[in-house]
């Protein structure tokens, strides 16, 4: 078991992931944007997202809907849908971003292809 004070994490003024952290079942991410700041529309297809809004204002952005964000809302997002989240203009937008484990992206090594080679 691990406890967080996350709203200690969010002093100062970095943005974007503040904490991430894995256990066995699941991915628990921490996340500060300002001033209009966000994630950009993107598809997850491999898992549902639980957002809750823990400080500020912004906007989801999900299957066509605008989904006005603020402090104590939680959104469930359904995978296979574009989505996009943004702080308001002028306004800090805190959030955690919670959902099933999945695998990680990584990188693989590429193979020179050989001189004269197909």
């Amino acid at each position: 078991m691990a406890e967080l004070e996350v709203l200690e994490l969010t002093a100062g003024d970095a943005v974007g992931v503040l904490l991430s952290r894995e256990s066995t079942d699941l991915d628990l991410n921490l996340l500060r944007f300002v001033d209009g700041g966000g994630v950009d529309a993107h598809v997850n297809s491999e898992v549902d997202v639980v957002v809750v809004v823990l400080a500020g204002a912004g906007l989801l952005e999900a299957a066509g809907a605008a989904v006005p964000l603020r402090a104590e809302r939680a959104v469930l997002i359904p995978k296979g849908i574009e989505r996009a989240i943004h702080a308001l203009p002028g306004e800090e937008l805190v959030y955690l971003s919670l959902h099933r484990r999945r695998q990680r992206l990584m990188p693989q090594p590429r193979r020179r292809p050989e001189p004269g080679g197909a």
